[in-house]
Formats: C-alpha cells, sequence, structure tokens
C-alpha cells in the first residue's frame, strides 16, 4: 500500500508541476552550431519546481511557427521561452518586442527571403514580451554574466516566432507569459571572425537557468 501511495504522490507532483515551454533553433547561415540549441540541449529537467519541455525549431519562416504553436497546444505550458543566436551581440539580451515584419537580406534554411513582409496584416504593429525580463536580468546578472534588455529581436525568424507566438497567446486568450532570449556566439563560433563577440557555453547555460528560475518563480 505505501508504494501505492508513494507512486500516486509521484505522478500528482509531475502532473501539478508547472511547466516551461522552452525552444531553440536549429545552426544556419553556414554555422555547424547554434549557441540555443547547445544551452537548450544541457538545462535540466526542471527548475524551480517548474519542468521543462524542450523543442528545436527549423530555422523558416513557413516552419517554425507552425511547430511552435503545435508544441504551445501540445504542453499547455505556463511559460514560452524562445531562445536564438544573434551573431555579434557580446551580451545575453531578453528581448521587449516582437514586431509584425519579416525583413532580411539573409535567407532562411529553406532558402527563402522576405523583404518588408508583413507577418499578419490583421495583427497589431507590434507585441510587449509578458516575460518578467526585469527580473530575468537580475537574476542573470547574480551570475556575472553579460547580459542586457534588448529593443529588438531584427526581423528574421527569431522575431517571426516571437511575434506568432505572442500573437496567438493574444487570439487564443490562454495568458501565457512568453518572450524570446537572444545569445551570442560560442566561442568556436567567433574564430576567424575578426572582432566577433563570444561568450562561453557553460556561462550561457548558467545564466539561462537563472533566468528560468526567475520565470517559474513568478507563477
Amino acid at each position: 500500500m505505501g508504494a501505492v501511495l508513494a507512486h500516486s504522490s509521484f505522478f500528482c507532483y509531475l502532473i501539478c508541476m508547472k511547466k516551461i515551454l522552452i525552444t531553440a533553433f536549429e545552426p544556419f547561415g553556414g554555422e555547424r552550431i547554434n549557441p540555443a540549441q547547445a544551452v537548450l540541449e544541457r538545462l535540466p529537467e526542471a527548475i524551480s519546481g517548474a519542468a521543462l519541455y524542450r523543442s528545436v525549431l527549423p530555422v523558416s519562416y513557413r516552419k517554425s511557427a507552425v511547430l511552435l504553436l503545435e508544441q504551445i497546444e501540445r504542453v499547455r505550458p505556463d511559460a514560452v521561452v524562445m531562445l536564438g543566436q544573434a551573431g555579434g551581440r557580446a551580451k545575453i539580451t531578453p528581448e521587449r518586442i516582437a514586431v509584425n515584419l519579416d525583413h532580411c537580406e539573409a535567407r532562411d534554411n529553406d532558402g527563402e527571403q522576405r523583404i518588408d513582409s508583413v507577418i499578419d496584416p490583421e495583427g497589431p504593429a507590434a507585441y510587449f514580451s509578458t516575460l518578467p525580463v526585469h527580473a530575468m536580468l537580475q537574476e542573470m546578472r547574480k551570475c556575472e554574466v553579460g547580459c542586457a534588455m534588448s529593443a529588438s529581436a531584427g526581423a528574421f525568424v527569431c522575431n517571426h516566432v516571437s511575434y506568432e507566438a505572442l500573437h496567438y497567446i493574444s487570439r487564443m486568450g490562454y495568458g501565457i507569459p512568453a518572450g524570446f532570449i537572444h545569445l551570442p556566439y560560442l566561442p568556436e563560433q567567433a574564430e576567424g571572425k575578426p572582432g566577433a563577440a563570444s561568450m562561453p557555453l557553460s556561462a550561457m547555460v548558467h545564466a539561462v537557468q537563472a533566468a528560468l528560475a526567475a520565470i517559474a518563480d513568478s507563477f
């Protein structure tokens, strides 16, 4: 009987845990690694009582948001955190705004280029992140890594999925906090790129864990 009760209690614990859906992108732009995916693979199963559900997204305008929205429906998370690479940035940067625009000279991994293309003609011009970004920054700074707020996620696939996620959550009335975090190059990516900033993987993992803890503690 004791074993049955213990099993039941553990099952209830799993069911009752808060859930954070965290996504990252595959490599793109000729890179063999994406720091976001590398961080995702090294995160624990749970942080501050919240279970982490992971998903790697394709760097594709057409496919990325479709997969992300499917994951939101499958997991029914209490928060959505999206990670991506921002080569050239020296700091980890939570994004404050996602804009209703796809515009980048670079092509996605399907070879598609979008210039001055509205994501949703009926959607608002932008959404603010609904994550507790200030609390996240406060906790990340305790890790003694470079981090700062960013007002622009650009207009490539990172911004695209951030806008699509926030727009979907708003339309569905889910009330799920969601937002995007950009990560610098890894040191091995910065090799051969004069002046390119980078950050060790261990530092990024530590900082992202701190940000996730701040999110979990805000529930």
